[in-house]
């Protein structure tokens, strides 16, 4: 009785402090994801085959045809399929359908920390839970991050969001702790007294491997995107931009990164502390 007692005060008071915690919500599928579909009837799987979800959001699933996948979760995939096949195909089928490879939330990191580069999460991120991904921030990191978030209704960056870095890690204020969309890229500069910004440019976005270049004198937009590994399968270098900070204020160059590729266009000269991002390709 006094065990049991004990237990319900306990469950109580971690309830009152905040410190048990709702279960994670379940995963929406996104493009590009790949799904594993099994199959059974009649006590035997009948098929097994692995999907991908289209940039449209869609799948041709075994017999149904073209069916929605985007924003449901497996279950809910499940059961949309289950119908059209018991009414026409299988009696009494059973679907099973988990996520083999999770490509809908990309995020990509660069900066002071100690594995920038591209990453996939399985669930809604946080600046926090990609800052950790990477494997925390080096001890040279600087008291702010810059977020920046592709702009859909102009097709392109908007203003890098600053998020206050000695208040998120130092103090612990989770006000900080920005929660990320898919696409997102983090930058986070070095302390202001090494002086990289005399001599680094910073690539992020859909280049294979997003960090910091070394500036020297002549480095184009394009060449940095070489020295960065060169551009991923889901790049939109037609619409590439470089923030540059001029007298205290954000510039935005926005460059046609196909164009200069083929010679018709003039690549864009940087500068030591430019930004320059790569976004996803919307097809």
């Amino acid at each position: 009785m006094f065990r049991h007692c004990f237990m319900l005060a306990t469950l109580f008071s971690l309830l009152a402090s905040g410190l048990v915690l709702a279960a994670a919500p379940a995963y929406r599928l996104g493009a590009r994801d790949i799904i594993s579909v099994s199959i059974f009837a009649g006590g035997e799987e009948q098929v097994k085959v692995d999907l991908t979800v289209s940039d449209q959001g869609v799948i041709n699933f075994p017999f149904v045809g073209q069916t929605k996948a985007r924003g449901l979760t497996c279950a809910e995939l499940e059961r949309e399929v289950a119908e059209p096949l018991a009414a026409q195909y299988f009696v009494d089928p059973q679907v099973h359908i988990q996520v083999k490879d999770y490509q809908s939330l990309q995020f990509s990191i660069s900066g002071a920390v100690k594995d920038p580069g591209n990453y996939s999460m399985t669930s809604s991120t946080t600046i926090m839970d990609l800052i950790a991904k990477a494997g925390g921030v080096t001890p040279e990191r600087g008291t702010v991050a810059y977020l920046m978030r592709k702009d859909d209704s102009r097709g392109d960056n908007a203003e890098p969001e600053k998020i206050n870095l000695q208040k998120l890690l130092d103090e612990g204020d989770m006000s900080m702790n920005a929660k990320l969309e898919s696409g997102d890229s983090v930058y986070i500069p070095l302390a202001k007294g090494l002086n990289t910004s005399e001599s680094k440019v910073y690539v992020s976005g859909e280049v294979k491997k997003p960090a910091p270049v070394e500036y020297q004198p002549g480095l184009t937009a394009l060449s940095a995107c070489i020295e960065a590994g060169g551009f991923t399968q889901y790049a939109a270098p037609n619409r590439a931009t470089v923030v540059r900070s001029e007298n205290g204020e954000q510039k935005i160059i926005k460059i046609d990164l196909e164009k200069v590729t083929k010679g018709s266009l003039q690549d864009v000269p940087l500068k030591p502390g430019d930004r320059l991002d790569i976004p996803e390709s919307w097809l």
